[in-house]
C-alpha cells in the first residue's frame, strides 16, 4: 500500500523516533477527542456534536490547505467511491459518539480496535491479500476479547455495544477503501472529502434536531476543540508515516487504548474491571500480532491504521 503521504514531498532523512513520537502524540489527540465528545454528549445531541467537529475541521482545511493544494484538494479520479469512503468515515463517527454516550470511553475505544483485525481479514476475499494461520487466530482473539469486555455482567448498556460494533462495520468499510484508492488519490483529497461529507451529513441532521439550546462559554470551547483534535491528529498520524514505516506505527497506536484508560479515570473516575482489562489486553496483542506478522512477511497485507475517524 502507497504512503499516506504519497502526494507530500519527501520530508527528508527518515526519522524512526520522531516518526513514534507523532504517531503516540495522535494517539493521544485521538483519545482527547473520545474523551471530550462522551463529555458533550451528556448536554448535547451526539449528531451536533459530531456535525462541529466536521465544520471545524473543513474549515481549517481550507483555510490552511486549500491555498497550498488548489484544485487539487477537489480532483479525484474515483469520486464515487471517495464520497462512498467517506459515508463511511461519517458513519463510523456518529455510532462512536453513539457508543460513547452509554459506555465508557477505554471500553468503547478497545472494541473499537476491532476493525483492523476484521480489515485484514476482509482484505483477503476483497483484495486477494493472503490472511495466514496467525491472521485469522489474531481475528479470532480480537472477538474473544471483545466478548469478555461486553459479557454479561460487565455492566454495559447492550445498546452501546451495539452502536460500537457497528462502528466497527463501518471503520472496516472505510479502511477497505483507503486501501482500494491509496494507488489512485491524493490523501489531502481524501481527508478533504471526508471532512466535507461529514460537514453537509451531519450539518443537515443538527439543524433538524437542534432544540434552540446555546452552548455556555467552556462547552463552546469543547465544541472547537473537537474540530482541532480530529485535524491535527490525523496530520500528525499521517506525518510519522514520512520517518516511520506503517507495520513499525501500528504496534504503537495501541497506545491510544493507554491514553483512553487514563483519560476514563481521570475525567470520569471509570476504571475498567480486571476481565475488561483482560479483554483490552488481548485485542491489543491480537493486533500486535497482526503488526509483527506484515512486518516479517513481505508478502503479506500491511497492517492497516487501528484507529482513523
Amino acid at each position: 500500500m502507497p504512503s499516506p503521504l504519497q502526494d507530500v514531498p519527501d520530508a527528508g532523512t527518515p526519522s524512526p523516533l520522531r516518526g513514534a513520537l507523532l504517531c503516540v502524540a495522535a494517539a493521544f489527540l485521538f483519545a482527547c477527542m473520545d474523551a471530550t465528545v462522551k463529555y458533550l454528549s451528556a448536554n448535547h445531541q451526539v449528531p451536533i456534536i459530531v456535525a462541529v467537529r466536521y465544520l471545524v475541521n473543513c474549515l481549517l482545511m481550507i483555510i490552511l490547505v486549500a491555498p497550498l493544494h488548489g484544485r487539487r484538494l477537489v480532483n479525484v479520479h474515483r469520486r464515487g467511491l471517495v464520497l462512498v469512503r467517506a459515508c463511511s468515515l461519517a458513519a463510523s463517527s456518529l455510532l462512536v459518539g453513539l457508543a460513547l454516550q452509554r459506555m465508557p470511553v477505554a471500553e468503547t475505544t478497545a472494541i473499537n480496535f476491532l476493525a483492523p483485525m476484521l480489515v485484514v481479514v476482509v482484505a483477503g476475499p476483497l483484495l486477494g491479500e493472503r490472511i495466514g494461520a496467525t491472521g485469522w487466530l489474531a481475528a479470532l482473539g480480537g472477538f474473544a476479547g471483545v466478548l469478555l469486555i461486553a459479557r454479561p455482567g460487565s455492566g454495559l448498556e447492550a445498546i452501546g455495544i451495539s452502536f460500537a460494533l457497528a462502528a466497527v462495520a463501518a471503520n472496516v468499510a472505510y479502511q477497505v477503501l483507503s486501501r482500494v484508492l491509496a494507488a489512485s488519490e491524493r490523501t489531502t483529497a481524501l481527508l478533504f472529502y471526508t471532512a466535507l461529507a461529514g460537514t453537509v451529513i451531519f450539518g443537515a441532521i443538527g439543524l433538524w434536531l437542534w432544540e434552540g439550546r446555546v452552548a455556555s462559554g467552556w462547552e463552546l470551547l469543547l465544541f472547537l476543540s473537537l474540530g482541532i483534535y480530529g485535524g491535527l491528529g490525523h496530520f500528525l498520524f499521517t506525518a510519522a508515516y514520512r520517518h516511520t514505516p506503517a507495520s513499525v506505527l501500528a504496534p504503537l497506536s495501541y497506545v491510544q487504548l493507554l491514553w483512553a484508560g487514563m483519560l476514563g479515570w481521570v475525567i470520569f473516575g471509570h476504571i475498567p474491571d480486571a476481565t475488561s482489562l483482560l479483554g483490552m489486553g488481548i485485542i491489543a496483542c491480537s493486533g500486535l500480532a497482526i503488526a509483527i506478522l506484515s512486518r516479517r512477511s513481505s508478502t503479506g497485507p500491511e497492517t492497516p491504521a487501528p484507529r482513523i475517524r
